[in-house]
């Protein structure tokens, strides 16, 4: 095999895992929660562990990768997740398999970009490149649209431990076909590291959904929940604080000064907080109501990770005629409806009755409007923040996730609580609280399309490919 396509292979091989471990967990977790003891609050954490490692050092592990060597820190980032993968895996407590996913997160912080940079250091002609990037981005959203699958074959056919010991194969091969096939590069202007807003920001975010999710069992009121919001605070102003003081920080702030990159991130994290409790709240609806096994659960994903993947075809067709802002609403507005729908679930709702319908329309949704969420992130960015501009997305959309999960499962879990204890059945507190955090997540969606409006129109260059958009307001003064 040339060696071009044994690189392409390494890095989308990587990519395919780093994603694949944000959703093949959803499946897994009633098999979870019924071998360690999860409680349905802490049962969230193990999504939250990753996605709040992996957004929080996403950044950090870019500037790393130029620093010390991009297949260093791609190998580095290898070894940490199949290290955390094994330790999940043959994990006997709560605690272990938390900070194994946090660790995962990490290793998938460093990796991740590491597979970018690597493409676009060997991949230097025009053609080459773009099917080069285009088959990474592809693999990524083929990992996130079979993880249900993956991980209800694992569970069924094994058990739970395999969605975590599965990724120490791949890993061993990857990093050998690494070592064969990948250059070390370093980027000619080297930044310094910005740990000190990596841990800050990080830090920050743990401590307020540790706050959220407290509240659930303690209450607003109680030391360790307002305790745990008086820490997230003074992190994050910290980190907001040590940005504007240092040389190379891990956030320029005056990018957000651009308004398609701040409408964009604000529109991410909104869509996402609700994307990712679907997936959770979809997942442990069918099996602890509906009663499916863990193997019909992921294939009950099917038509809902196809719909996102129909509806991410329709704005590559249309964006070079209608810009960006009508499709974000749209596919936005659509979402919302979706969930809307959702939250009409009832006990004697059937798979077909209840959840596919719904589960097509908020995936043709997020199909529509994520898709053209990119090319707005970084319009009237200069090439030079280009990749920083793509990192902040990706890292809102972490981020966003990760809260919206927190703060949607405390909401739903209240509401099951409460119900339980008046005497409901298990099923019809657990619909309730399912239904209760749908509701929650059509009127977010609903807002994200709101704020959405507030992109500036963009239309096409003359010479430009209608991903290549220039952001221009009404009145044709740059947007800034």
């Amino acid at each position: 095999m040339p060696r071009d396509r044994l690189v392409l292979l390494v890095a989308c091989l990587a990519q395919f895992m780093v994603v694949l471990d944000v959703s093949i967990v959803n499946v897994a977790l009633p098999a979870m929660r019924e071998a360690l003891g999860f409680s349905a609050v802490g049962l969230q954490w193990v999504v939250s562990a990753y996605t709040l490692a992996f957004a929080g050092f996403l950044l950090l592990g870019g500037r790393a990768a130029d620093l010390f060597g991009r297949r260093r820190m791609f190998l580095a980032g290898l070894v940490l997740f199949g290290a955390a993968s094994l330790v999940g895996g043959l994990a006997d407590s709560q605690g272990l398999v938390l900070a194994a996913r946090a660790a995962q997160g990490l290793g998938g912080a460093v990796l991740s970009p590491a597979t970018l940079t690597i493409l676009t250091t060997t991949f230097t002609e025009g053609a080459a490149r773009s099917r080069a990037l285009g088959a990474w981005a592809a693999i990524g959203g083929v990992g996130g649209a079979v993880g249900g699958i993956a991980g209800g074959v694992l569970v069924h056919f094994l058990s739970w431990r395999w969605i975590f010991l599965v990724n120490v194969p791949v890993v061993v091969l990857t990093a050998v076909l690494a070592r064969i096939a990948v250059s070390e590069t370093r980027a000619d202007d080297r930044p310094r590291l910005d740990a000190g807003g990596a841990l800050l920001v990080t830090g920050g975010l743990v401590a307020f959904v540790h706050g959220v999710v407290t509240s659930e069992t303690a209450g607003w009121g109680a030391p360790l929940s307002w305790g745990s919001f008086v820490v997230a605070a003074v992190l994050l102003t910290g980190f907001v604080v040590l940005e504007t003081r240092i040389a190379s920080p891990l956030v320029p702030l005056g990018i957000f000064r651009i308004r398609p990159v701040s409408v964009a991130n604000g529109t991410m994290a909104l869509i996402a907080s609700a994307m990712f409790a679907m997936w959770y709240f979809v997942s442990i609806h069918m099996q602890g109501v509906l009663g499916f096994d863990a193997l019909t659960a992921g294939l009950a994903f099917l038509p809902q990770s196809g719909s996102i993947v129909l509806g991410s075809q329709f704005p590559s067709r249309m964006l070079g005629r209608i810009g960006a802002r009508p499709l974000l609403v749209g596919g936005a507005f659509l979402t919302a409806a979706g969930f809307a729908w959702f939250a009409q679930l009832t006990p004697q709702s059937t798979w077909v009755g209840g959840v596919l319908g719904p589960g097509i329309a908020v995936g043709l949704g997020m199909g529509i409007a994520l898709t053209p969420l990119a090319g707005a992130a970084t319009s009237g960015v200069d090439r030079t923040q280009a990749g920083l501009a793509s990192g902040l997305l990706n890292t809102s959309r972490q981020v966003g996730g990760a809260i919206g999960l927190a703060v949607l499962s405390t909401l739903a879990t209240s509401r099951a609580d409460g119900l339980l204890a008046a005497g409901a059945s298990p099923a019809a507190a657990s619909t309730a609280g399912t239904t209760r955090a749908f509701a929650v997540a059509a009127v977010v969606v609903m807002v994200a399309g709101l704020v959405a409006l507030l992109l500036p129109r963009i239309r096409p260059t003359t010479q430009a490919s209608p991903a290549e958009l220039v952001d221009e307001p009404a009145d044709g003064a740059p947007a800034r």
